[in-house]
């Protein structure tokens, strides 16, 4: 009997979505690539006795209504917080942000009183805007031209910002419309304190922190929760893979067919053609991938508006984004603050200035590969002896800006060289504790997770693909342009991150199309 609905892709919102149909009553199947679930958020062994997530790093935007409504916690998986948000060394010192206000507070008059004052009504600022795209990531963005469904979801949204009070207003435009750089220069004076919130501007965008709209993607990094703590960064007991294993669990539960090692070769409306060349139909497909590998790869053109394929062609996709894993024997030294604590176990950053993240940027631009690249590390076996051995670390080095049309074949051991050059510069020793590592350049993100151009979020998370606009205006509704069609990864509302909102979006708009209502 043929299912109901195929998802194409095991990543974590294909699973998320296949749960949500599935506890409909529907009969999901969902097919994948590689041999095991969950995509990018996934957790492996990168060296005998070392284990880290690969690509994926981090928790604090997975949904807690996901968590809640599939059992997550049910099936094994815990989350903790860090105990402070980051660390970032600089010239003769450090700053430490996170813990209490006060505490944090006190770090900032290190460097400027003024600043310090200022930090109290910035996060109130940041967390009223914020609060705005709590409130929309759960929902289905209205299409541009559409009927009277979507004239209702313009005018909710519209309710919802007359609520703010006009000052409020002014600063969700500034959001949308300028640089990280001026947002925060209009708050704050030091550059340290500057780096640390920019940082979030640059995280898998391949853009200057001076560009327009990179103030949207650090709101876009603060719309998240740990356990219930607004805005906080965690971890995942077990890695990222643990989130994967456990939503795979709670669909085989529910009786989703799982079937990994199961390359799809192309994509029709009702139909999906295997790499071996058999046929599955359905009543509905819904593809877990970056739209452009969709619509211009895994489909025939021909069965597409010429003018839809001429904009995805344009459709922009590619981070710079370049991901390492290494295995160490002991936690690294920072000159600045040599002794283990709590700034072990937080997200360390690499790159103290705006000015230092500019320069990575126009470097790759220019040359392919930035001089000092913008790396942040993240050590979860601090929090997490499960993935090292007694004694030993993984860490996880997240790096920006590496062009994604750069030869990797070529330059990929320059790229790791330059990586570990700035992480000696401010942890001398680190590379005589290296045991193992692993490294994944764009185009090894692509070619092993299907993220074109190494794009993390899955396009771009710009002005012109937010919203009703992602990934296309007319198309932010989860359908795609050929009926019984769909779209619930990261390049749909409300864009990337392990947030599981897209997978349960479009669980949403199948059943809604299907005859059914969302279970829960």
């Amino acid at each position: 009997m043929n299912p109901d609905v195929i998802v194409v892709g095991a990543g974590h919102n294909g699973l998320v979505c296949a749960c949500y149909l599935a506890q409909a009553g529907l009969k999901v199947k969902v097919l994948e690539r590689r041999s095991v679930v969950g995509g990018a958020a996934v957790t492996e062994e990168f060296h005998p006795g070392f284990r880290n997530s690969v690509a994926a790093y981090t928790v604090s935007l997975l949904q807690a209504k996901v968590i809640r409504e599939l059992r997550l916690a049910e099936h094994g998986l815990r989350i903790v917080e860090r105990p402070i948000a980051n660390f970032l060394p600089v010239d003769g010192g450090y700053l430490k942000v996170g813990g209490a206000l006060e505490a944090t507070q006190r770090e900032v008059a290190k460097f400027s009183a003024r600043d310090a004052g200022q930090l109290a009504d910035y996060y109130q600022s940041i967390e009223r805007l914020a609060d705005v795209l709590r409130a929309t990531v759960l929902e289905t963005p209205p299409n541009v031209g559409g009927g009277i469904t979507d004239l209702f979801r313009a005018l909710k949204f519209g309710g919802k910002l007359r609520r703010l009070d006009i000052e409020s207003q002014r600063d969700l435009l500034e959001l949308f419309t300028r640089s990280a750089g001026e947002l925060l220069g209009r708050w704050f004076e030091s550059e340290p304190i500057k780096a640390v919130f920019g940082f979030d501007a640059v995280v898998g965008n391949y853009a200057s922190p001076f560009h327009p709209g990179t103030a949207y993607v650090l709101l876009h990094h603060c719309f998240g929760e740990v356990n219930g703590k607004r805005g906080a960064w965690g971890h995942a007991i077990g890695g990222m893979g643990a989130i994967s294993d456990a939503l795979a669990a709670e669909a085989r539960r529910l009786g989703v067919e799982i079937a990994c090692d199961t390359p799809v070769a192309r994509v029709h409306a009702n139909t999906v053609v295997l790499g071996n060349g058999k046929e599955l139909a359905a009543r509905a497909v819904v593809a877990n991938v970056n739209p452009k590998l969709l619509y211009l790869k895994l489909m025939d053109r021909s069965e597409l508006p010429a003018e839809f394929v001429a904009r995805m062609e344009r459709y922009k996709c590619g981070s710079a984004s370049f991901r390492m894993n290494v295995a160490l024997a002991e936690l690294p030294r920072f000159s600045c603050l040599p002794d283990s604590g709590p700034h072990h176990a937080s997200g360390i950053i690499l790159a103290p200035s705006l000015g230092y993240m500019d320069r990575a940027y126009l470097e790759a631009r220019s040359g392919g590969i930035a001089n000092q690249p913008i790396v942040e590390m993240v050590i979860p076996s601090t929090l997490d002896d499960s993935l090292a051995p007694t004694g030993a670390h993984v860490a996880s080095l997240f790096c920006q800006h590496f062009a994604p049309d750069a030869d990797w074949n070529l330059r990929k051991d320059e790229a790791v060289g330059r990586i570990l050059d700035v992480v000696e510069s401010h942890a001398p020793g680190f590379r005589n504790s290296i045991v193992g590592q692993s490294a994944l350049s764009p185009a090894d993100l692509e070619r092993e997770f299907g993220l074109v151009g190494g794009d993390i979020f899955h396009g771009a998370l710009s002005l012109d693909q937010l919203w009703s606009a992602r990934p296309l205006l007319g198309h932010a509704d989860y359908r795609g342009p050929v009926k019984g069609l769909y779209l619930c990864g990261a390049g749909a509302h409300p864009g990337g991150g392990v947030t599981g909102a897209p997978g349960h979006n479009c669980a949403r708009e199948v059943l809604r199309d299907l005859g059914k209502r969302m279970p829960v």
